[in-house]
């Protein structure tokens, strides 16, 4: 009896443990949603139900307890319907789908989304009326409709949502009245409509805050005029230069236009790209460009006019329109952050829906990259270069947490945010990226950021990050160093319980078979001992308490040599006490189970 309730216990826990890989209702939902834009092949390959939880999924954001808090699928080229299962995520915050080629109505369903503060469906291709249910979301600040097909009058319902801030409604095909109300809104838009503004009313069509809404019209009208004149000018050289590097590339190209960006905030030596620019340098964002995708966007490469190499890093979690100066102050914030051994940051472009930023190419990509995806005939990272990056990265690190004032928390330090310049030098890109996504959000706790198997656990069961944070991610980029291997490697489950790559190490560290943590790949070609003291330091800044983890100078330190031997022996002895207790434990735990095993064989064995 007892051992089928411990059975039970274990599995609960590793229910727990690895919740990431259930599917749920959300799953189901979010997959509804992905058949119904008719996503293709190539688009959203991780949505699937049947390997991991949505949480894991690109463009997904969730709350610490795995609740789907944000879904950001912007200008992908969906083509297909909205699902109206999506209406089961009762606590989603932010659903982005502008800049597609969506059909179809807006479902009801919308109005169930009742935590939604901000829904973006503008330039898509939807028709019909705008769904009187959206006036149940009571925490809707940021409503974007503009740029579509919609007919029919504006509900009156929309006038009673007490958080709106901002309601876009222009270039569309509605009619009628426009309810009293919104013409309170901070910043509105019914331009492009057949609506009764500005003719039988003494209210504009569109307002901005601050009273700048004629000067938002003269400044697009001069943009436009602009456009024109810059187009008749140079259209015919823009004609052949695209066609000599876009040959048969047939769609639209997007142009900015006056009031689209904030020219107001200086930024030194920092370039500020238009979105043309950088569209024609990507190929369009073409999926053949992508570098690589992680939690705050792809990265693209590009070629500017002048033949620069550039990789643009197109954020995907930045939505919100309220964050314009916010969002420039973080850039100004992480250009100032200059180290050999941090990414520069050489340039970025806003636009009312858009975050890029601009960095240079870096031609020998990340160290993930070379110690599991080369290709045959690219060289194998060898132990000397492994050595250096490690050292280069604790550098990098140690700026960004003693020297730089305001500190920057990196928050997903991994192999595949240390990339490699043309000498395998190491440079950590990324960095204050989880704080210039998290900045429109001034009144909530900041959402865990990071990649499972990185991120340290008390900023997985607290949400609260530290520098030490980002000294737990540097041990497990250490041990990906050593090993080549993942983070997380389920593979592993066929041949042992250590899933994680810290466990699986911990354990053959034990066993004192160094030999058998180390990349195959190296070949034998590595010292023994600074094998040993690159894992000594890797568990030493994955301890499970924060406070016991070295900073990132004295980590530095450690690499050079210098006060290793006395931390690690220090170490040692805890570590053989926790191993001690936890072995008592088990034991007491092995010998109550025997003794109500017995017992019930006593039971069954008596008289009837």
């Amino acid at each position: 009896m007892f051992s089928r309730v411990k059975l039970v216990f274990r599995v609960i826990i590793l229910a727990c443990l690895h919740s990431f890989v259930s599917s749920d209702a959300q799953g189901d939902a979010l997959i509804a949603l992905k058949s119904s834009l008719n996503a293709s092949a190539n688009q959203l390959r991780d949505w699937n139900p049947n390997q991991v939880n949505p949480c894991t999924w690109t463009k997904v954001t969730c709350d610490p307890n795995n609740v789907v808090t944000a879904v950001s699928l912007s200008a992908l080229g969906f083509t297909g319907v909205l699902s109206p299962k999506i209406g089961v995520l009762k606590n989603l915050q932010t659903l982005s789908l502008q800049q597609n080629a969506i059909i179809g109505e807006i479902p009801e369903e919308f109005g169930n989304l009742t935590s939604l503060t901000l829904l973006d469906l503008e330039n898509n291709r939807l028709n019909g009326e705008i769904p009187p249910s959206l006036g149940n979301l009571t925490k809707l600040q940021f409503l974007f409709l503009n740029q579509n097909n919609l007919t029919g009058t504006i509900p009156d319902s929309l006038s009673h949502l007490p958080s709106l801030i901002s309601i876009q409604l222009g270039s569309n095909g509605l009619s009628g009245q426009i309810p009293e109300e919104l013409f309170k809104v901070e910043k509105y838009n019914f331009t492009g409509n057949r609506l009764n503004c500005g003719i039988n009313v003494s209210k504009p069509c569109a307002s901005d805050s601050g009273g700048s809404s004629n000067k938002s019209k003269i400044g697009i009208v001069l943009g436009i005029i602009g456009g024109i004149v810059g187009i008749l000018c140079f259209g015919g050289l823009l004609l052949l230069f695209w066609r000599g590097r876009h040959k048969g590339y047939g769609r639209e190209v997007f142009v900015d236009v006056a009031g689209e960006v904030d020219r107001r905030i200086p930024f030194g030596q920092l370039k500020r790209f238009n979105w043309r620019e950088l569209q024609l340098a990507t190929d369009n964002f073409n999926e053949k460009n992508v570098l690589g995708q992680g939690g705050f966007g792809k990265v693209y490469k590009g070629v500017l006019s002048d033949n620069t190499k550039i990789a643009v890093k197109r954020l995907t979690d930045y939505e919100s329109p309220g964050g314009d100066a916010a969002f420039q102050r973080e850039v100004e914030m992480i250009s100032v952050a200059v180290h050999r051994n941090l990414l520069r940051l050489i340039g970025f472009c806003t636009t009312p829906t858009e975050r890029l930023l601009v960095y240079p190419f870096m031609q020998n990509l990340s160290v993930a990259y070379r110690l599991r995806e080369i290709k045959p005939g690219e060289p194998v990272l060898d132990w000397s270069t492994r050595k250096r990056v490690a050292l280069g990265t604790a550098r990098g690190l140690e700026y960004l947490h003693e020297h730089c004032n305001p500190k920057i928390i990196h928050r997903d330090v991994k192999a595949a945010n240390v990339l490699l310049d043309e000498d395998f030098e190491a440079v950590v890109g990324d960095f204050g990226l989880a704080k210039l996504v998290d900045v429109r959000k001034t009144n909530v706790t900041t959402q865990v950021r990071g990649t499972m198997g990185h991120i340290a656990p008390e900023y997985l069961s607290t949400g609260k990050s530290s520098e030490r944070t980002d000294v737990f991610g540097y041990g497990i980029m250490l041990l990906e160093l050593v090993t080549g291997q993942r983070a997380i490697d389920f593979s592993r489950l066929e041949e042992e319980d250590d899933v994680l790559l810290l466990d699986h190490v911990k354990k053959l560290q034990r066993e004192k078979k160094l030999d058998a943590i180390v990349d195959r790949n190296l070949d034998r070609h590595y010292d023994i001992q600074e094998v040993e003291t690159m894992i000594q330091v890797a568990l030493l800044c994955t301890q499970s308490s924060p406070e016991d983890r070295p900073l990132m100078s004295e980590v530095v330190r450690m690499l050079e040599g210098e006060g290793l031997a006395e931390r690690w022996e220090e170490w040692q002895h805890v570590e053989v006490n926790r191993r001690e207790e936890y072995e008592r434990l088990q034991r007491r735990f092995d010998w109550a189970e025997d003794s109500l095993h017995n017992l019930d064989a006593v039971e069954l064995s008596g008289g009837r």
